[in-house]
């Protein structure tokens, strides 16, 4: 089984190098470039990747690498060549040889949130019913979005994996990541549309997803293949959830990048530079308190809808009804801001790193989310607001004129 991973930062590049490294050479795994030029470097060349912790250094090769196709519409990926020039590889026009087409079974994304429809509209021709599909992204809202503009039917959707990530990590050059803060992985598996909590949620075993002997193990074979490889990635700390917990982890973790990632770009600090002053800490509160009435609303509507899908038969008031998690209170979402931005105190964010190089941000998918969440339960966002504007302000503004 060929494993694809798409977003060649620090934590894609972290990700491929454990995968490769747990993996049988029987199974791929290919690296997705967006062009050709991007791709030719003496590491591609090598099909390399460094890992640096506290020094060590560790690299794993053998990794295949395919080009996006300008010239297809058929999702095809072209071999890449490492035998091309840089100039050779940026003008080479491929043959029908040259493309790969055939069905991607397992596709691991770790592009930026707004980066990912764009990809994934080119590569849907090749992802089908059968397909896994696995985000590490920041932000919330992203599944949903791909829901809504891609993989509207629910017969041909891929099977999707979310995954709360906390690992730091940062690229000294291309495919040389330092992997500068250990973290873990939490993952869990979207159900499909017409289950209400399938089995493997109750008992998180291999076996309930599908068996060698199940009529439907080839519906859901790469699910449990990409299940079990995710498992396997021990060095990543790697956990498979309900999908309820990993939620409420990445609830945690939006509210954390929702505020340090806005104030460190507008600012133009690290992480360890907020929080000092009267006024960053009422921003950090203002943030807590408006998403956690988000997600008491949320969660408390989901909870009634739920009540009104049962049979007219069952007596409602006898049905055990969980509470709002108390993780997701105003002050213990302070807290874990708090201690979040201690330990990466001599961080900078990910967000102050686009806006300096004038990249798009994910502040749609951060604050943006907060914001579309309020507006869906009439709850008032007015901090979460205008966090959004001053971040997009901030980026219509060149830094060499900043002074």
């Amino acid at each position: 089984m060929r494993f694809y991973v798409l977003g060649l930062g620090p934590i894609g590049c972290l990700l491929a190098h454990n995968l490769r490294s747990v993996l049988p050479r029987t199974h791929p795994v290919t690296l997705i470039q967006k062009t050709a030029k991007q791709a030719w470097t003496p590491q591609n060349a090598a099909a390399k990747i460094t890992v640096e912790n506290q020094g060590v250094r560790q690299s794993t090769d053998g990794f295949d690498i395919e080009v996006f196709d300008r010239y297809s519409g058929s999702g095809g990926g072209v071999r890449f060549n490492p035998k091309l020039s840089r100039e050779q590889s940026a003008t080479f026009t491929p043959s029908d040889g040259d493309l790969r087409t055939e069905p991607i079974e397992a596709l691991f994304i770790t592009t930026k949130a707004h980066s990912t429809a764009p990809a994934l509209s080119h590569l849907a021709p090749r992802l089908t019913s059968r397909s896994t599909i696995v985000l590490l992204q920041n932000g919330m809202g992203l599944y949903e979005d791909l829901v809504q503009r891609i993989f509207r039917n629910p017969e041909s959707r891929p099977h999707f994996i979310l995954a709360s990530n906390t690992h730091g990590a940062w690229l000294k050059s291309a495919f040389h990541v330092v992997h500068a803060g250990i973290g873990d992985i939490t993952f869990g598996i979207v159900p499909d549309s017409h289950e209400s909590k399938p089995p493997y949620e109750r008992s998180l075993a291999l076996d309930d997803i599908t068996r060698p002997d199940d009529h439907s193990f080839d519906q859901y074979r790469s699910l449990r293949h990409t299940v079990a490889v995710l498992r396997s990635l021990d060095a990543l700390g790697c956990q498979w959830s309900p999908i309820a917990d990993v939620q409420l982890a990445m609830r945690k973790k939006l509210v954390v990048n929702a505020i340090v990632n806005p104030l460190t770009a507008v600012l133009g600090c690290r992480n360890g530079g907020l929080f000092k002053d009267e006024s960053s800490q009422n921003m950090m509160r203002s943030v807590c308190e408006e998403a956690a009435a988000a997600f008491r609303a949320q969660i408390e509507a989901d909870t009634q809808a739920w009540l009104d899908s049962l049979d007219p038969s069952v007596d409602k008031s006898q049905v055990p009804v969980g509470r709002v998690p108390k993780e997701l209170g105003a002050d213990a979402l302070e807290r874990e801001v708090l201690r979040v931005t201690h330990v990466t105190r001599g961080n900078m964010s990910s967000m102050l790193s686009d806006v300096r190089k004038n990249n798009s941000t994910e502040i749609d998918f951060l604050n943006g989310y907060l914001v579309r969440l309020g507006e869906q339960y009439n709850i008032p966002m007015p901090v979460n607001r205008a966090l959004v504007q001053l971040v997009k302000m901030r980026c219509s503004v060149p830094v060499d004129q900043t002074f």
